[in-house]
């Protein structure tokens, strides 16, 4: 195909309406770079008529959050029976919830800090300071808390102090009504993406993330500037080929393909503690996926053409 014709989703309803369309800008340069035609559109009541048209050969959706990556758009992509960049619906549901995606993960043979997701709920019937406490005497300090569905850590904040969860509970739960607490492990923050342009996944340069705060925050994501990278991560090779090699478990685990992206930290022995899975990383100008393909010295041309391609078979 001379000139594949791709359509972007982008946009959407979630919280991370702003980071999908910044992605979807991204990814729409450099397709047409690539010699693709490109069209950006969000999820309307017009999408399923264009799906329809026979003007798409393949979509990429790039949508983060609800919807995008819980599984909902690709399970009508494959009613509508349009090819599509990313892994299936099902895939897509078992690494959305983070409770359980560390269960998957955990049966996989990866290790992950320990954790408890609670509803809102709860703690209304319970009583808000005697589960706090008693998450505190379970995982001890400090702690991570962080919506346990949602993405680019929108309410997510570490605590340090007893005296500060309750507060971290509030911001969670105005992202979402589960909240994952999980035990902070002290190490250095890696990203790992995985591709699979047609010869099996293969895992890239690691990116090491270091936020001028100290933690991997909405703001240090995507404020230019926020947080300092280094790709490939600063580790030795030992650890490297660990985190490598628990990224690739995990994109099997998960039934994933074509592409995603694992974060875990790196202890001080050496250990990968797996943290999420992303069935849609972020494709923006800061983001960690294009940072690792030019790491790897590739073209992200050539890769995100390679990849619609890869959808057409």
């Amino acid at each position: 195909m001379l000139s594949p014709r791709v359509l972007i989703l982008a946009g959407g309803l979630s919280h991370e309406r702003e980071v999908s369309l910044r992605s979807g800008r991204r990814v729409a340069e450099v397709l047409r770079e690539a010699g693709c035609e490109v069209t950006v559109t969000d999820v309307d009541d017009r999408l399923l008529d264009t799906l329809r048209s026979g003007q798409i050969d393949v979509v990429w959706p790039l949508l983060h959050g609800v919807n995008g990556e819980d599984g909902a758009v690709r399970d009508v992509l494959e009613l509508v029976g349009v090819p599509y960049i990313g892994s299936d619906p099902a895939a897509c549901r078992l690494s959305w919830d983070k409770s359980v995606a560390k269960s998957v993960a955990a049966e996989a043979g990866l290790t992950a800090p320990r954790f408890v997701a609670l509803p809102h709920g709860i703690f209304r019937e319970l009583g808000a300071n005697r589960v706090l406490t008693s998450i505190v005497e379970r995982l001890g300090l400090p702690l991570v808390v962080k919506p346990a569905r949602g993405g680019s850590a929108l309410g997510a904040s570490a605590v340090r102090r007893e005296e500060s969860l309750p507060r971290a509970m509030v911001d969670c739960f105005a992202y979402g009504d589960v909240a994952l607490v999980e035990q902070q492990i002290s190490g250095v923050e890696v990203a790992v993406t995985v591709l699979d342009t047609g010869d099996g996944p293969v895992a890239l340069p690691p990116v090491e993330i270091v936020p001028d705060s100290g933690f991997y925050d909405f703001d240090a994501r995507y404020v230019a500037g926020a947080t300092e990278f280094f790709c490939p991560a600063r580790l030795s090779d030992e650890a490297e080929a660990a985190v490598k090699a628990a990224a690739l478990s995990a994109h099997e685990a998960f039934g994933l393909r074509h592409v995603s992206r694992t974060d875990l930290i790196v202890d001080k022995t050496g250990q990968p503690w797996f943290l999420e899975v992303n069935v849609a990383p972020g494709m923006t100008e800061t983001s960690l996926l294009p940072m690792s393909i030019e790491a790897a010295g590739l073209s992200p041309a050539s890769v995100y053409r390679q990849l619609v391609e890869r959808a057409l078979v």
